[in-house]
């Protein structure tokens, strides 16, 4: 079993480039995987009565008993703390006011690990809660150590069982965000697949209650392109604070980590078994035919040219999201998804083309800096913004009318305090010393501190 191990700063490299030698063709079902499942409150608590579905949440302790006596590791994200804190307290809805949510949540969380303790006990598994807030990752040591605190419980052969600490943390109440949890814990310890396990089947170009000519979508490699085809406004259930949406952000997380991610029913988590056994790793390969739904299959860039025995193959109904050929390395990814932006910097066409070109990747000086946005202090994130038509005066005859009025470049942590910025900006890095008395790097954003959302050709 390969020992996944966090240095404090770039070197995950190497163990990032392990996880996806790991996603290869040649890579076996019966190989060690490392398998994130997240269970949304649907698929713990009953909507109306806020019971716990009992048969459900066996379902997947038996699965995930299973799939470690197969070797994998497993991680399991949970919501339900608000639903199982509703049941305790006899409360029919839940509320409005914060604090209240927040307190509800407090109670729930302790009754759901110990509904999850008293299951894992009767096959004498330990479980291991951990929970996390967006703050617990922003901090890079934090972050670090809450991957290897993970890398440490799975090699101890121990279930971790994360939630978000809906106690202190306003964003997972406001928007439910366990989806994203789940992906960038899948992130965190580099693994071969993420579940969102849901109440429906998989991603649907519609809402499958409301329009009956919904299709199911099976297989994407491009969430982009999939998001002007299909409509994913419905919102989540009343216990719920999630939809679709936030699964299809999560998959977008995940997969530029190099996690495939799976959408699949919450009540049938034995399909996981079915699913791991056909991997798809490349756009090129054929979707794998699907129980009850060959005629209405819906795939996203996905070719029917090859003819490999994977047609022959027959799958629960799924949604499968791509993992990316190239994954970001770790210390990238938590920049871009890791951090919250404090601020943004604003760059002209010359930086643009130097950021963003695919062979150049240079880092961001002073020089190509127009303006800044917000107060930030060195180190902390911005994102680093291109306003083409802010130059059309100076690159006329460079400008194409269709370009759109800003263009978010990327994510980067900064050499410089944004009052500085505000002085430097515009001048050659020879000239920082000038402007503040002192040059603390020559470049505000070095390349390897600097994420790229958007790369052009050479």
């Amino acid at each position: 079993m390969t020992k996944h191990t966090h240095d404090k700063e770039h070197h995950p490299t190497q163990a990032r480039t392990t996880a996806h030698d790991r996603k290869g063709g040649s890579k076996s079902a019966t190989d060690s995987l490392t398998i994130v499942i997240k269970l949304g409150t649907s698929s713990i608590c009953d909507e109306v009565t806020h019971f716990p579905l009992l048969s459900t949440l066996s379902l997947i302790v038996e699965t995930i008993l299973k799939l470690k006596s197969l070797g994998h590791r497993v991680v399991l994200v949970t919501s339900g703390a608000i639903g199982v804190g509703l049941r305790r307290l006899n409360l029919a809805s839940k509320p409005k006011d914060l604090a209240q949510v927040q307190a509800i949540a407090a109670v729930g969380q302790g009754r759901l690990m110990s509904l999850y303790d008293d299951l894992f006990s009767q096959f004498n598994q330990p479980i291991a809660q951990i929970l996390l807030t967006k703050n617990d990752i922003a901090d890079r040591t934090q972050y670090l150590n809450a991957c290897n605190t993970l890398d440490a419980l799975l090699e101890m052969g121990v279930v971790p069982i994360v939630n978000e600490n809906d106690t202190i943390s306003v964003s997972e109440i406001r928007f439910g965000d366990n989806d994203t949890l789940s992906a960038i814990t899948a992130g965190m310890i580099h693994a071969d697949y993420l579940f969102l396990m849901t109440d429906v089947d998989c991603l649907y170009t519609d809402n499958p209650r409301t329009n009956l000519d919904a299709k199911p979508v099976l297989v994407v490699d491009d969430i982009a392109a999939l998001k002007e085809r299909v409509s994913v406004a419905t919102a989540g259930s009343s216990l719920g604070t999630g939809g679709m949406i936030t699964k299809l952000i999560a998959a977008e997380l995940a997969t530029a980590a190099g996690v495939t991610t799976v959408i699949s029913r919450g009540s049938t988590p034995q399909r996981i078994f079915q699913i791991i056994s056909q991997p798809i790793q490349h756009a090129r390969s054929v979707s794998p035919k699907i129980e009850n739904a060959t005629d209405r299959a819906v795939s996203s860039s996905v070719s029917s040219s090859d003819t490999s025995d994977a047609a022959s193959i027959t799958l629960p109904l799924h949604t499968r999201f791509l993992a990316k050929d190239n994954p970001m390395v770790d210390r990238k990814w938590w920049i871009l998804h890791g951090l919250h932006a404090a601020g943004a910097i604003y760059i002209d066409r010359g930086a643009y083309k130097a950021i963003t070109n695919a062979s150049q990747k240079s880092s961001l000086f002073a020089a190509g800096i127009v303006s800044c946005k917000g107060s930030f202090v060195a180190q902390q994130s911005v994102r680093v913004v291109y306003r083409p038509r802010d130059f059309s005066k100076k690159d006329d005859q460079e400008q194409d009318p269709n370009e759109p009025e800003e263009i978010e470049v990327g994510k980067g942590l900064v050499n410089y305090a944004s009052h500085e910025i505000l002085r430097i900006m515009g001048c050659h890095s020879s000239q920082i010393i000038e402007r503040l008395g002192y040059a603390d790097a020559e470049c505000v954003i070095h390349r390897e501190n600097l994420t790229r959302t958007k790369l052009t050709a050479p």
